[in-house]
């Protein structure tokens, strides 16, 4: 090598991964994502195999980046920047106690949602029934029904989803999780479960509710969450009317029904829920204090 040229390691050369984070930190912020340094953390985690706070302790070790590692990382923060959701590129999204896989073509399930079946868990384990039957209709991932399946494990679940490609992804996650007392039926929530007719304990939906004109602020919502999830007619609740009047069918005198909504939407519903004929219509707020779930006694 003559004086005049530089060594060809730069390229080659590990990073400090505090650095590494901070860098993808940076680039996602400028990108307009709010929890940047959460989601570089979980990238950084994910193509290392490790949770975010083995990420975090590395970095204060000063641990650094592999090359090859970093060639991995790169174009997994390029998808980010462009706002593709981060569970799809993780190929997963964190549930209450589960991990459950998603990816394009199903609704990714968020935190609140976790709030809602709490609702649902509870009035489960209350029950002096051997074995009480609680419905998801519109279960997407399977979110909900394996969450009720795994933390009331008496309770019989079972879970119904018209779209094929929601219903593929449903059907993974009852493969992974491996509920025995879960069952998943692909289908129509107007002609489903007629042998359950007047013996469901607890009747719970996160149907689609957004106003059809309505324009969802995030671009990971709007260009990515399925359009069949997200909107439900001309006031949101086309499905909620449909649930409503099915469920007057299919849930026993005494059961519940639990609907989640946005945070607009209690009043409304709890008046088509009374002027069908559900008892007690109650609406309560989520962990930020907007309005979330609305229940009901048949």
């Amino acid at each position: 090598m003559t004086d005049t040229q530089q060594p060809a390691e730069s390229a080659a050369t590990p990073s400090p991964l505090g650095l590494v984070r901070d860098q993808i930190e940076a680039r996602l912020a400028a990108a307009g994502i709010a929890d940047a340094r959460i989601d570089a953390e979980l990238l950084l985690g994910h193509v290392l195999d490790a949770g975010r706070g083995e990420i975090q302790s590395a970095i204060i070790l000063d641990r650094t980046l592999a090359p090859e590692d970093a060639e991995t990382l790169e174009p997994l923060v390029a998808r980010r920047v462009l706002r593709e959701p981060l569970q799809h590129i993780l190929g997963t999204a964190p549930f209450r106690s589960m991990e459950l896989l998603v990816g394009p073509g199903v609704f990714v399930p968020r935190p609140e949602t976790e709030q809602v079946v709490q609702y649902a868990i509870d009035a489960l384990r209350i029950l002096p029934d051997a074995e009480p039957i609680a419905i998801d209709l519109g279960t997407g991932s399977g979110a909900i029904a394996l969450a009720m399946a795994t933390e009331v494990p008496n309770a019989r679940v079972f879970a119904l989803e018209k779209i094929p490609a929601a219903h593929a992804w449903a059907a993974r996650n009852f493969e992974k999780i491996g509920a025995e007392n879960a069952t998943l039926t692909l289908g129509d929530m107007a002609e489903a479960f007629t042998e359950l007719h007047g013996s469901v304990a607890v009747l719970i939906s996160n149907p689609p509710y957004i106003p059809a004109r309505a324009i969802p602020r995030d671009i990971e919502v709007r260009e990515y969450d399925p359009p069949t999830a997200l909107y439900g007619g001309e006031d949101g609740l086309d499905l909620v009317r449909t649930i409503s009047r099915r469920g007057l069918d299919l849930v026993r005198p005494g059961g519940t029904l639990i609907l989640e909504h946005g945070e607009l939407q209690g009043e409304a519903i709890r008046a088509i829920l009374a002027a069908d004929g559900w008892r007690a219509p109650a609406t309560f707020p989520d962990f930020t204090l907007r309005d979330r779930v609305t229940t009901a006694v048949r």
